[in-house]
C-alpha cells in the first residue's frame, strides 16, 4: 500500500479528486495538496471523456427509439448537469456576472462569491444549454460511433480547458479556494499530450472530414484560453468559478464548431 505523501499516494488521491471534482460520484480523498491537485487537473480531460461517453449513450439510445433530436439533446444536457451537480454552470453564471459588472477586481470577486445569479448569468446558462443541446441533436445524422466520439470529445474538451487554465505561470485570484490550490500546477508536456489525445478522439466525429473534429477541439480550447487570459487581467488570476466557466465555454464552442458544415 502506498504511504501517505508518496508519489503513488499522490496519483491515487489525485485521480480520486478528479472524479469527485468533475462528477457527482462521491469519492473520499485522504489528502489534498498541490501534488494531488496537479494530478487531478491533469486527469480532468479523462473524466470528461468518461462523462461524455455516458451522455453519448443517452443520445444513441434516444435516436434508437426515434425520440426527437432536440428533445434528446435537452435530456442529454440536463443529465450532464445532474452528473456534475451543475457546478460548472454555477461557475459560468458567477464569472459572467462578475465580468459583466465592470467593477474592480475586489468587487468583481465579491460578486463571484455571492449566491445570487444575475441577469448575465441567467442568459449565459440558457444560451449554453440551448447550444449544447442543439449541437448534440446535430450529430443525429452521423453513425453511432461518430456520435460517441463527438460527444465524448466535447466533454473532454471542456475539462481539457481546465487543465490549460491551471498551467504553469497562471496565478490564482485569491489566496484560498480551489483556484489557489490548482493554479500553476499542470506542466506543458502533459497539456500537449492531452490535447493530442482529445483531438484524435474527435477525428471520427465527422466521418467525411477527419480534421473537422480536431479543429473544433482547438476552437473550444482557444476560446477557453482567451477567457482565462481575460480573467487574469480582470481578477488577477483564476478562481474555481473561472474554471467552471471555461468548461462550459469550451464544450459549447466545440459543439458550434462541429455543427458548422456538418
Amino acid at each position: 500500500m502506498d504511504q501517505p505523501g508518496s508519489a503513488g499516494a499522490a496519483v491515487r488521491d489525485g485521480l480520486r479528486l478528479a472524479i469527485g471534482t468533475f462528477s457527482v460520484i462521491p469519492v473520499r480523498v485522504p489528502e489534498i495538496n498541490r501534488r494531488t491537485a496537479a494530478v487531478a487537473m491533469t486527469a480532468a480531460p479523462a473524466v470528461g471523456v468518461a462523462l461524455g461517453g455516458v451522455i453519448a449513450a443517452l443520445a444513441i439510445g434516444g435516436r434508437a427509439v426515434d425520440a426527437p433530436a432536440l428533445l434528446t439533446g435537452l435530456v442529454c444536457v440536463g443529465a450532464a448537469a445532474a452528473l456534475t451537480r451543475g457546478l460548472h454552470l454555477d461557475g459560468l453564471a458567477d464569472t459572467v456576472d462578475a465580468l459583466g459588472s465592470y467593477r474592480d477586481a475586489d468587487r468583481a470577486l465579491a460578486i463571484m462569491k455571492s449566491p445570487e445569479v444575475g441577469p448575465f448569468g441567467v442568459v449565459a446558462i440558457v444560451l449554453v444549454l440551448g447550444i449544447q443541446a442543439t449541437g448534440i441533436a446535430a450529430l443525429f445524422g452521423h453513425p453511432w460511433w461518430a456520435v460517441l466520439c463527438g460527444i465524448a470529445a466535447a466533454y473532454g474538451t471542456g475539462r481539457l480547458a481546465v487543465s490549460w487554465a491551471c498551467r504553469r505561470g497562471i496565478p490564482a485570484a485569491r489566496p484560498d479556494g480551489l483556484g489557489a490550490m490548482v493554479a500553476g500546477s499542470v506542466g506543458v508536456p502533459s497539456l500537449v499530450l492531452a490535447t493530442l489525445l482529445i483531438a484524435a478522439l474527435a477525428g471520427p466525429a465527422d466521418p467525411d472530414r477527419w480534421w473537422h473534429g480536431p479543429l473544433a477541439v482547438l476552437a473550444g480550447l482557444g476560446a477557453a484560453i482567451a477567457l482565462t487570459a481575460h480573467a487574469v487581467r480582470r481578477f488577477g488570476g483564476i478562481t474555481g468559478d473561472v474554471l467552471g466557466a471555461g468548461v462550459e465555454l469550451a464544450t459549447t464552442i466545440f459543439f458550434i464548431g462541429l455543427a458548422i458544415g456538418s
